[in-house]
């Protein structure tokens, strides 16, 4: 007989209940299930029905998964305590990080982590109607999960056209007047750069925006590229951020055709990725953009743009530009 352990299954506890309505042993049972016996008398004992003392298996499958649920449920802030002193704090606007930081400053005794102070929020008081969840800074009904950003589980952009639907001549960079866009955030600010890259000549345009959004971009995009002629403005590729649901807008405006890279696939728009690269070595991660002024962003792109580059023959993204637009 095996002996490694393993849950009942539902059949299983529909095959005891039908043997033992048939009045067969526990020894019958076990043989048939090829369990132990022990097995068999414990499911009977716990989830029997309390009341008609009846063994029905969709109520005892139940009983064993509310069981098996509340086990691994780990009873947070045991302390009395400690839970009037998270509660009194979260009412007073502190973050959990804090709460925990500074209880272990006033009672090195009675030290928590804040983790353990979200698991009891978002667990026993919902369940207990005591609810401090709107207390906390964002205020989710539900605990977002870690490691994982929001993003939409429907398509949000509207006409959106796949780049596999762009023609393969685009990809050869033979053609002139082909743009791929992006934006550079930060942490540290609201403000934010929009850059514009020709694929063809890497000629490149730097639009500081107070904020990355969907106006802010349209603007950008349409102040920016609506000064050229129609042959230098054909496509614009994007990547699926919400700042870019005005496309339509903008090829309004512009004439020109939008496509959108696969999810998760920035290198598919490689020559706009490799220009932010240029960008991030004058403006790391973390650069507050609010302090970087419009005059320094047309200085950074008057930079890029008569920068010798190998892939044009160690001309300038400025030279090939004004050459394709004669």
């Amino acid at each position: 007989m095996n002996r490694q352990f393993t849950h009942l299954t539902p059949e299983e506890r529909d095959e005891i209940a039908i043997m033992r309505a048939q009045g067969a042993s526990l020894n019958d049972i076990a043989h048939k299930l090829q369990r132990p016996k022990s097995t068999i008398s414990r499911e009977l004992q716990r989830n029997r029905s309390p009341v008609y003392n009846v063994y029905l298996p969709h109520r005892a499958h139940q009983r064993a998964m509310e069981r098996k649920s509340a086990a691994h449920r780990r009873l947070r802030l045991k302390s009395a305590k400690i839970r009037r002193y998270v509660t009194r704090k979260l009412t007073h606007g502190w973050s959990p990080e804090q709460i925990a930081g500074r209880l272990r400053r006033e009672h090195p005794s009675l030290s928590i982590s804040h983790e353990a102070i979200y698991q009891y929020l978002y667990d026993t008081c919902v369940r207990q109607n005591n609810d401090l969840v709107p207390y906390l800074a964002r205020a989710h009904k539900r605990r977002q999960q870690k490691g994982h950003r929001h993003t939409h589980r429907t398509l949000h952009i509207p006409h959106r056209m796949s780049i596999n639907e762009r023609p393969q001549s685009i990809a050869t960079r033979r053609q002139f007047g082909h743009w791929e866009t992006d934006a550079v955030i930060s942490r540290q600010s609201l403000a934010a750069l929009n850059v514009s890259v020709e694929r063809k000549s890497r000629f490149t345009k730097i639009t500081k925006m107070t904020q990355k959004s969907a106006q802010q971009t349209r603007c950008a995009l349409t102040r920016t590229l609506s000064r050229l002629p129609m042959h230098a403005r054909r496509t614009i590729t994007y990547d699926n951020g919400s700042e870019n649901v005005a496309h339509l807008h903008v090829n309004n405006v512009l004439g020109t055709q939008s496509y959108f890279c696969n999810p998760y696939r920035s290198w598919e728009k490689g020559t706009s990725e490799n220009t932010i690269g240029l960008i991030r070595r004058v403006y790391p991660k973390k650069t507050n953009f609010d302090h970087v002024s419009r005059t320094d962003v047309k200085v950074l792109e008057h930079r890029l743009n008569n920068r010798p580059r190998k892939c044009l023959s160690f001309k300038t993204p400025l030279e090939v530009f004004n050459d394709c637009c004669i």
